[in-house]
């Protein structure tokens, strides 16, 4: 749970359960410029006007990634119309493999309206510390394949309404139908 969100009014094995977390007001709004494919460069702006589903991983995860973008895709397909104002955003925490093209070669296998982003170091460890994510990359075992670590990172989506403000921080153990509830007020 993030800093400062309280679930109130809750029984404690309700507030266990949770699995969507409102943050309006608890963080700050989306803000970012990073490299997307074609070395175009993707901004907030790009994504103004749409709800914004907002994670950070790598396209070499073995398993939270792949089904994260599984179950946002399954999300936009049940949102049916509405999901032409969603937009998924996959930052990639692992800039030293995932060039631009790559991520959304990746992100293309799940999803064509999902955009992949990546950058430098620092754009990326900035951009992570606004939303507070967290991720290591892991250094290579010596002798080893250099090209062959791991990441670990943080679980969670971001939601941010049209307007760019940060709404909603769902879970690791948010469904789909869960999901597609949370946003459908974001959606009108």
């Amino acid at each position: 749970m993030l800093p400062g969100v309280v679930l109130t009014g809750l029984p404690v094995a309700a507030r266990a359960a949770q699995a969507v977390y409102d943050v309006a007001g608890h963080l700050p709004d989306l803000r970012f410029a990073l490299s997307g494919a074609q070395g175009k460069t993707v901004t907030d702006a790009d994504v103004r006007g749409r709800t914004v589903l907002l994670f950070f991983g790598y396209a070499n995860c073995p398993d939270v990634c792949p089904t994260t973008m599984a179950q946002l895709t399954d999300v936009l397909g049940q949102l049916g119309e509405d999901a032409a104002k969603v937009r998924i955003l996959f930052v990639s925490v692992d800039p030293h493999r995932d060039t631009p093209d790559a991520l959304q070669a990746y992100v293309n296998a799940f999803n064509h309206s999902a955009i992949g982003l990546t950058g430098t170091d620092k754009q990326i460890a900035d951009l992570a510390r606004r939303y507070r994510v967290s991720y290591q990359i892991e250094k290579p075992r010596p002798g080893a394949d250099p090209a062959v670590y791991n990441v670990a990172h943080s679980r969670g989506v971001f939601v941010f309404d049209a307007t760019g403000r940060a709404r909603l921080l769902l879970a690791d153990s948010a469904d789909a139908t869960q999901i597609v509830q949370s946003l459908k007020p974001l959606l009108k």
